[in-house]
């Protein structure tokens, strides 16, 4: 695979600024890697679209509100996005957009916080102290962080809150949605569990290896930035039931894949915490996951690589123009497709 293999032309204006009024009304379009011809469908109609036997698996990771604004000493504006701590809640790894130095303080509100060392990619080791933890300080402070690419002059509203969150989000952690789920209403899993399709649930927190470019240097290398997972025995338990029965593995989001796939590395699927680290790209045998439902991608980044090496790239290269032809909504907030 080469960088120039992930990439595609797509208008400004596709790309999708507020959701769709309700969740289950996002278009869908539906991939065969046999190549049978492409379907056009709605998320409403996945109860059609699936059979009973089949196991959804969700990613039920919570966003914080993970955006803070600060200040240098002499002024200068910052921008941080707070990814995780880093053994204690006293440093944690921050996205910085600006101009840090190494022992330089940072003005955050109600906080004392100085940068420790930077970590690559615009990443910083951030030293800070707050009244009680970190992410309940986020939860005063804070704001929705919304990706670059949807624009909001006077920041993230109280909609956003509510619709960059999936319905079914309890592990707090995530600086990103996983949004492929955010499609579902309590009404749509409910009715797919009437039709036999079950869901169970796994944990993996989006952190900047999910959406930031991959670099020309990075086109052979078998890791990303690691993301947080767990993986509970009971979801082990699930798919290994629903696959003796014959069900297939429907992953929501390209999270979901890489929880699972990295969690069946080297032997059988194995429960418990771990950091998916894998970069799935095209050449991957795939273990557990046997239809993925996921929105549309930005170029040069590794959840493309990994919908290439799911579909075949031919085959997602054509769903791509064909989405942009119907004029499909794309990203965070746009339509999705079902691959097979």
């Amino acid at each position: 695979m080469q960088l120039a293999d992930l990439d595609y032309a797509l208008p400004p204006e596709l790309i999708a600024q507020v959701p769709v009024p309700e969740r289950t009304e996002a278009r869908l379009l539906v991939l065969a890697r046999d190549g049978t011809p492409l379907r056009h469908a709605h998320v409403r109609d996945l109860p059609a679209l699936l059979r009973p036997g089949d196991l959804l698996v969700l990613n039920d990771a919570r966003v914080i509100p993970a955006r803070v604004r600060g200040r240098r000493p002499s002024g200068g504006r910052l921008e941080l996005l707070f990814v995780q701590p880093l053994g204690s809640d006293a440093e944690w790894e921050v996205l910085v957009r600006g101009s840090p130095r190494p022992g330089e303080r940072v003005h955050l509100p109600d906080a004392d916080a100085s940068w420790v060392a930077p970590l690559g990619r615009g990443r910083w080791r951030l030293r800070i102290a707050v009244a009680g933890s970190v992410v309940a300080w986020l939860e005063r402070v804070g704001e929705v962080p919304l990706p670059p690419y949807i624009h909001r002059p006077a920041g993230p509203t109280p909609a956003d809150a509510e619709r960059y969150q999936t319905v079914f989000a309890r592990v707090p952690g995530a600086v990103a949605a996983p949004t492929a789920g955010l499609h579902f209403t309590t009404e749509l899993l409910e009715t797919l569990a009437r039709a036999g399709v079950g869901h169970a649930t796994l944990t993996l927190h989006v952190g900047p290896g999910t959406f930031l470019p991959l670099r020309p240097e990075e086109e052979a290398e078998a890791t990303v930035l690691p993301e947080r997972y767990e993986l509970p025995a009971s979801t082990v338990a699930r798919i290994a039931a629903a696959r003796a029965a014959g069900g297939r593995i429907v992953a929501v989001g390209t999270t979901v894949v890489r929880a699972l796939e990295s969690a069946a590395l080297g032997g059988p699927l194995r429960p418990g915490p771990g950091a998916a680290a894998l970069f799935v790209r095209p050449g991957h045998r795939f273990q557990v996951v046997d239809a993925l439902l996921t929105n549309f991608h930005l170029p040069r980044t590794p959840l493309l690589a990994l919908v290439a090496a799911f579909a075949g790239w031919e085959r997602v290269r054509e769903a791509y123009a064909e989405a942009v032809r119907r004029r499909y909504r794309f990203y965070s907030f746009g339509d999705a497709m079902l691959l097979w």
